[in-house]
């Protein structure tokens, strides 16, 4: 699958999936009744919660997978940012960054370096 047809696929996916679990949430308990911290934990709300919490690791993967090259790379970020979630997300960041040369503008953090891509 060429990369257009697999991000639509993805975030049609993502779109479907939380319109899906907001919707239920909030047939189930409308949002201002929700009890948060001070109250016993509220199923539905925290279902929709951690399903966006995880289509949010599966968008920045999105672009983990397209810097990345190499699969064993893609598998180990993969595996990190939805076992450590945001903690897996900044220290990927954090490297990215570290690899910018002095006067490179940080625009270029976003794409792949083809000089590290397979020829």
């Amino acid at each position: 699958m060429t990369p257009r047809p697999a991000l639509q696929l993805l975030f049609g996916g993502i779109l479907a999936l939380m319109l899906v679990v907001t919707t239920t949430a909030s047939l189930h308990q409308p949002i201002w009744d929700y009890g948060g911290l001070t109250t016993g934990p509220d199923r539905w709300w925290t279902i929709a919660t951690l399903a966006d919490a995880y289509c949010g690791f599966l968008t920045f993967y999105a672009w983990v997978f397209y810097k990345e090259t190499s699969i064993s790379a893609r598998a180990g970020w993969f595996v990190a940012i939805m076992l450590l979630g945001n903690i897996a997300m900044a220290i990927y960041v954090l490297l990215q960054v570290r690899r910018l040369q002095p006067g490179e503008p940080v625009a270029t953090l976003l794409l792949r370096n083809e000089r590290r891509a397979p020829g």
